[in-house]
């Protein structure tokens, strides 16, 4: 049996999948393949070897899989898989690991093993749960590598769900050095972030900001701007970001029911929150609302 992919050597250059998934093959072949190298997932958490990089680990070396899942491949063309595992396997590695939560770990990853992960949770959660044709309820064939679905009955293909979402910052219309951040009722008191929601059907990203900072904030903004997108498989997001500006600064009010409170933060304030010097606790640094509030703060 070979052992695990040292972290000296890890590969590195990852890119998702292209054309080599359409082949009916795909996975198998990869999976013979000795430079192939292995994401094993359990739920929504990863191995991390020493140093928090994500433990890769030969064909070989991963547990036994309920599914297997072509992921991309590496700079130098070597294959990458997914492997999901169940609560039986999961302590089948050839060495104990230390499993993560996405979700937790990824704004400590490097940006290939934080791609590749952030894939693998939302390819898995889609491969896990979609297993049969939402229009005629038989069970559907998996093909793509895993990156679609076609139903054996009907002939449908199916692709992994997206939900588009847009994430907002607001400033204000008075102050330059303001930005409007919500508290959520699910959180602590003392957790601030963007005001966030899906886009609706038939529905523009644009419409969906105007409508969620109405409903959750009582803001209405005359100018926006787009400042980034974000996956987001928690639980199949995609993220639209944007910037905001404010009309009125005296409409600010929580909804009460996802809102339980607005507040107007100068940029001293949140640089403070980020250095640990407050007891406001702001967004992780793995996800896009931490981008537009750092962003903001540095006058981006």
């Amino acid at each position: 049996m070979t052992s695990h992919v040292d972290p000296a050597l890890r590969p590195v250059g990852y890119r998702r999948p292209g054309a080599e998934r359409a082949r009916p093959d795909a996975v198998d072949e990869a999976r013979r393949d000795p430079r192939s190298r292995v994401l094993v997932l359990h739920g929504d958490r990863v191995p991390l070897a020493s140093g928090g990089h994500v433990r890769w680990c030969a064909v070989d070396d991963a547990p036994p899989a309920t599914q297997w899942a072509m992921l991309g491949a590496f700079a130098d063309g070597s294959p990458a898989l997914l492997a999901i595992v169940s609560d039986d396997h999961v302590a089948d590695f050839v060495e104990p690991v230390d499993w993560q939560s996405v979700r937790r770990v990824t704004h400590g990853l490097d940006p290939d093993d934080a791609a590749a992960a952030v894939a693998a949770v939302s390819l898995s959660r889609w491969l896990t749960d979609a297993s049969f044709c939402p229009a005629c309820g038989e069970r559907a064939d998996v093909e793509d590598g895993g990156w679609s679905r076609r139903c054996a009955s009907c002939g449908r293909q199916h692709f992994p769900r997206t939900d588009p979402a847009v994430i907002v910052a607001v400033t204000s219309a008075t102050d330059p050095d303001r930005l409007l951040l919500g508290n959520n009722t699910l959180w602590e008191p003392n957790r601030f972030s963007c005001f966030a929601g899906f886009v609706e059907a038939g529905e523009s990203a644009e419409d969906a900001v105007r409508r969620e900072l109405r409903e959750e904030c009582g803001i209405r903004v005359h100018t926006m701007r787009y400042r980034g997108s974000q996956a987001w498989p928690f639980p199949r997001s995609f993220m639209l970001g944007f910037l905001a500006d404010g009309i009125d600064d005296n409409d600010a009010r929580a909804d009460g029911e996802e809102i339980r409170t607005v507040r107007w933060f100068t940029r001293d304030e949140l640089r403070a929150a980020f250095r640990g010097d407050s007891d406001i606790v702001l967004p992780g640094a793995a996800s896009i609302s931490h981008a537009l509030i750092r962003g903001w703060c540095d006058g981006e």
